[in-house]
C-alpha cells in the first residue's frame, strides 16, 4: 500500500512538472504611440478628452510614474527599444536619412528583441512605423520580424494617406485617400488571430499622434465643435492640410483609444487574454508640428519641456502595463526604468537568457509583484541636434547640459526631481559634488561611435526649451 502511495505521488509530481515545462511563455503586445506627451491621456492628467480603453489598461493592472523613452526622437528611441541599449551605447543615436526611403541600416548582426524571441519559439510582427532600415537593406524589418505591415520610413509616415505602405517585402500601392491607420490595425489584428494558438510578439509602432494631424471625420468632428475657436487654423505638415489640428489631435487619440479597446475585445473572444501581457507607452515626448498645440492640452503635464529636449517634458513617458493573474490591478510604481529594460524583461517572459553587455534591466519583479527588483545605477541620454545634448538621472537627481557640439557648452544644471520636477530650480552652483558626479556619468555612460561625434558643428544651436509656465 505504502509502495503504492509513493508510486502515485511520482506520477502526480511528475505530470506536474511536465505541464509546468510545457506551459506556453505569454503572449507579449507592446504598443508605442509617436508623440503622445506625458499628460495625452485621461490617467495621466489630461483634461480636454478623455481615453477610457487606455485607463482601463491601467486600473487592470500598473502604472508607472517614472519611465523613460530611449530618445528624444523617433530613430534612437526605437534602436534602444530593440537593442536593450542606451544612446551612449547604441548603434543609432539620432536621425539619419536614407533617399529616397528609409533610415539609416542596423548592423546586419546586431541583436534585437525579435531576433532573440524567435530563438525563444515566439511568431513575431511588427505593425506601425520601423524607422531603422531602408527597404532591402540589411536591417529591413523582415531581417528582424517574421511578419511586417507598414510604413518602412519615418518620413513616409508624416502622412497617414500615404502612396504605399509595406506588406512584409511587398510594397502595396495605395490610392492615398485611404486612412493607413486602419489598415495597419486590420493587419495586426489578424496576425493576433493567426496566430493565437502560439507564442508571439506584437510591436504596434503606432504613428499617432505624430503630425501630420490627420484623422477620419467621424472623430475630428465632435471636436470642431468643442473648440470652434481654432476653426480658422490650417495645420500643414504633409498630405492634406488640416483644418483645425486642434480638434484633430483630440481626434486621434481618440481614434486610437477606440482601437485599444477592439484589440483588448478580441484577446478576451479568442480566450487567450489571461495569458497576454500587454504595454502602452510612447517614444518620447510631444511634438509642436502641423499645428498641433502642446501647451492647450497641456500635453507634458507637470513636466518642461517637449520633442527634442532632454528635460523630463521631452523625455519621460507614461508606461501602462496589464496581465491578469499575474500583475496586480491598480498597481502604481515610481520604479525607475526605461525603453532599454524592455528586452531583458521580454526575455525574461519568453524564459529565455538575455544576452550579456546590454544597459537594460528587466522589470519583471516591479510588474508582478515578486522578486527582489534591480535598480539603475542611472539612466543616460545623448542627443546629437540642436548643438547637442546630454542628461543622466541617478536617484532623484536629474543632470543636463545642453550646446555640447559648440565651442562653448553650457554649463552642467542638476535637480532634484523629488522635489522639482518642472527642473525650474538649478542646483549647480550649491551643489558642485553634483556636477561632479554627472560628469563621471556622462564620460562612464559614453562610448564614442564614428557615426556620432561631439564635433562642434556650424550652425548656430537652438536655445533649450522655456520652462514651463505656471498654470
Amino acid at each position: 500500500m505504502r509502495f503504492t502511495v509513493l508510486i502515485a505521488l511520482a506520477v502526480a509530481i511528475g505530470s506536474s512538472l511536465q505541464g509546468a515545462e510545457n506551459k506556453q511563455p505569454p503572449n507579449i503586445i507592446y504598443m508605442l504611440l509617436d508623440d503622445a506627451g506625458y499628460g495625452d491621456l485621461s490617467c495621466y492628467g489630461q483634461k480636454k478628452f478623455t481615453t477610457p480603453n487606455i485607463d482601463k489598461l491601467a486600473t487592470e493592472g500598473i502604472k508607472f510614474s517614472d519611465h523613460y523613452s530611449g530618445s528624444t526622437v523617433c530613430a534612437p528611441t526605437r534602436c534602444v527599444l530593440m537593442t536593450g541599449m542606451h544612446t551612449g551605447h547604441s548603434f543609432v543615436r539620432g536621425n539619419r536619412e536614407i533617399q529616397p526611403e528609409g533610415q539609416a541600416a542596423m548592423p546586419a548582426d546586431i541583436q534585437t528583441i525579435p531576433r532573440i524571441l524567435k530563438k525563444g519559439g515566439y511568431t513575431t510582427g511588427a505593425f506601425g512605423k520601423w524607422g531603422l532600415g531602408y527597404p532591402g537593406s540589411e536591417s529591413d524589418p523582415m531581417e528582424h520580424f517574421d511578419r511586417f505591415y507598414g510604413y518602412n520610413c519615418q518620413r513616409c509616415a508624416h502622412t497617414y494617406y500615404p502612396d504605399h505602405l509595406w506588406n512584409d517585402r511587398e510594397k502595396q500601392e495605395l490610392d492615398g485617400k485611404t486612412y493607413a491607420h486602419d489598415l495597419i490595425t486590420e493587419q495586426t489584428l489578424d496576425f493576433i488571430k493567426e496566430n493565437k494558438d502560439k507564442p508571439f510578439f506584437a510591436y504596434l509602432a503606432i504613428t499617432i499622434p505624430h503630425a501630420a494631424m490627420h484623422v477620419p471625420d467621424e472623430y475630428s468632428a465632435p471636436f470642431r465643435k468643442k473648440f470652434p475657436q481654432f476653426e480658422d487654423k490650417i495645420g500643414k505638415y504633409a498630405g492634406p492640410p488640416v483644418t483645425n489640428p486642434i480638434a484633430a489631435f483630440a481626434g486621434m487619440m481618440k481614434k486610437v483609444d477606440d482601437d485599444v479597446g477592439d484589440l483588448m475585445s478580441l484577446l478576451k473572444e479568442l480566450n487567450i487574454d489571461d495569458n497576454t501581457i500587454v504595454f502602452f507607452t510612447s517614444d518620447n515626448g510631444p511634438h509642436k508640428e502641423g499645428g498641433h498645440d502642446p501647451d492647450f492640452f497641456d500635453s507634458n503635464g507637470p513636466l518642461t519641456g517637449y520633442k527634442r529636449d532632454l528635460t523630463e517634458g521631452g523625455i519621460r513617458t507614461f508606461l501602462i502595463s496589464r496581465w491578469p493573474g499575474k500583475i496586480t490591478a491598480g498597481t502604481k510604481t515610481d520604479h525607475v526604468s526605461a525603453h532599454w529594460d524592455m528586452l531583458p524583461t521580454f526575455c525574461d517572459l519568453a524564459g529565455i537568457d538575455s544576452p550579456g553587455g546590454i544597459d537594460g534591466i528587466s522589470m519583471l519583479p516591479t510588474l508582478t509583484g515578486t522578486g527582489d527588483q534591480k535598480k539603475h545605477d542611472y539612466l543616460y541620454w545623448e542627443f546629437y541636434e540642436r548643438g547637442g545634448r546630454k542628461a543622466a538621472r541617478w536617484g532623484d537627481w536629474k543632470a543636463i547640459q545642453n550646446q555640447i557640439k559648440t565651442n562653448n557648452p553650457l554649463p552642467i544644471e542638476i535637480y532634484d526631481l523629488s522635489t522639482d520636477i518642472a527642473e525650474e530650480n538649478n542646483l549647480a552652483d550649491s551643489r558642485p559634488d553634483l556636477v561632479k558626479k554627472a560628469k563621471e556619468i556622462f564620460e562612464d555612460a559614453h562610448t564614442p561611435s564614428p557615426n556620432w561625434t561631439w564635433e562642434p558643428t556650424k550652425k548656430k544651436p537652438a536655445k533649450p526649451s522655456p520652462k514651463k509656465k505656471a498654470a
